[in-house]
């Protein structure tokens, strides 16, 4: 599910950039408000004093007074302080004061106060908010309404509406990806079965299909998945009888090269041995001649030696006639019966291995046999344990494990570009079997298990 974690982060990820952008247009907007007002405040205000200034006028004195000024108490009034918006403060410059006259306005009900680094923030980002004068009357050309924001009412109110936004804003995004998350997680689900199906191609397992329930971008994968199962399991069945034949063919070039070897070698060598006892015989008055028939006779016996031995490796006659068990006995005996041998062969047999299909005898027989060999050439074990075993089920297995004491490198085997390792690989494969190489407790185990069912047979669905 790491595309699904990758998703959710990204949503989030436009989430928060979302949120962020709001933050700055909501600030943006709050400082572009909050001048507004203050221009406002400055304009009523002004309007306000002017008509303070008409009443005098009109009710006190006459328009003929050119001295006349503005009053200079009777604008700070509650009246004057209503047309103040909150957070404003509205100063009043005239002729008549000597200094400029201040009325704030409550920054209480603004709202709360921010935090400093918002403060901070929002004083980098827009500066100080500018002043706005109006004039008041053209009687008194020196009275100015200058109109200000207080600062800490310009924060608070920034503040107040990014609070305000940002709630709603984040609660609306928790939302949507909670919602989305559920979405992403329905949409995704078919992957998780096409992955499961993809893992079990991996392992060697066709008979495997994944359940194409929508018509989507996901239902064309796992049927191509399915497809490509199905292929996969029809070049694994043609290769695997391919390989099969193909060990029958090299069985049958083994036992024709075994009878030539016996019939032609076998008995040129024998010829040779009597010939040579013969030389021997008739050179009594010649001990050099005699030396040499000696010679040749110990030298065609060791070529019957190497001969008998390779013939006992090539031919099968023997698996045939007499069994696997029988077969492996004698191949044990055999190691065991050598003079002064590398290692004891240990040999250890269970279940019925006497009906198993001939292919898979010859098969056992043949990776017991390379085994060990490769034991005894590169290794130097002190004890090699030969286990086989055949399971009671219906459709059964046949495990074949060796393990010895003569030390190893299970990586260096399995990296090996020898054909003795390549043969059993390709010897269990041609069944569908499983071959581990390992580090056994002092050296290295060998384990095989060959299926005595066709593999990929039947059907399952993911």
């Amino acid at each position: 599910m790491q595309l699904m974690a990758r998703l959710i982060l990204r949503l989030i990820g436009i989430v928060l950039l979302c949120l962020v952008i709001t933050a700055a247009w909501v600030m943006l907007d709050a400082h572009r408000t909050i001048s507004a007002e203050t221009a406002a405040s400055g304009a009523r205000v002004a309007r306000g004093l002017e008509n303070l200034f008409w009443r005098e006028i009109l009710w006190r004195r006459s328009l003929r007074d050119d001295r006349l000024l503005l009053p200079p108490t009777e604008w700070e009034t509650l009246e004057t302080l209503k047309l103040i918006s909150p957070g404003v403060c509205v100063s009043f410059k005239s002729g008549a004061y000597q200094e400029p006259r201040t009325l704030c306005s409550q920054i209480e009900g603004v709202g709360t106060s921010a935090p400093q680094w918002f403060a901070v923030a929002y004083e980098k980002l827009f500066g100080r908010q500018t002043s706005i004068s109006c004039a008041v009357s053209v009687r008194d050309p020196d009275a100015i309404v200058v109109a200000t924001a207080d600062p800490t009412a310009a924060v608070r109110q920034a503040w107040r509406q990014i609070s305000v936004v940002l709630t709603v804003a984040a609660a609306m995004a928790v939302g949507i990806c909670v919602l989305a998350a559920f979405a992403i997680a329905h949409a995704l689900a078919p992957t998780g079965r096409i992955v499961a199906g993809l893992r079990y191609l991996e392992t060697g397992n066709y008979r495997r299909r994944i359940d194409a329930e929508s018509n989507g971008e996901f239902g064309l994968i796992a049927r191509a998945v399915n497809d490509l199962a199905d292929r996969l399991a029809q070049t694994t069945a043609e290769r695997m009888a391919l390989t099969k034949r193909l060990f029958e063919v090299q069985e049958e070039e083994r036992r024709a090269l075994a009878r030539d070897l016996h019939d032609e070698f076998g008995q040129c060598l024998t010829a040779t041995v009597a010939f040579a006892g013969a030389i021997e015989a008739g050179a009594s008055d010649r001990p050099d001649l005699a030396a040499d028939a000696r010679a040749i006779a110990r030298t065609a016996k060791r070529m019957m030696t190497t001969l008998r031995q390779a013939l006992a490796r090539l031919r099968s006659q023997d698996l045939e006639e007499l069994g696997l068990e029988a077969s492996l006995i004698q191949l044990v005996a055999g190691w065991n019966a050598q003079t002064a041998p590398k290692a004891v062969v240990h040999l250890d047999l269970m279940g019925d291995l006497a009906a198993l299909p001939e292919a898979v005898s010859t098969s056992v027989y043949r990776i017991a046999q390379e085994c060990l060999t490769n034991a005894m050439r590169h290794g130097a074990p002190r004890d090699v344990y030969l286990h086989i075993a055949r399971a009671a089920s219906d459709e059964g297995t046949v495990a074949l494990t060796i393990e010895d004491d003569g030390g190893g490198d299970p990586d260096r085997i399995n990296a090996s570009p020898g054909h003795g390792i390549l043969g059993v690989r390709e010897r269990i494969a041609a069944f569908g079997g499983s071959l581990s190489i390992a580090r056994a407790a002092r050296g290295i185990r060998i384990s095989a298990r060959i299926p005595l069912a066709a593999p990929n047979a039947g059907l399952a669905v993911a």
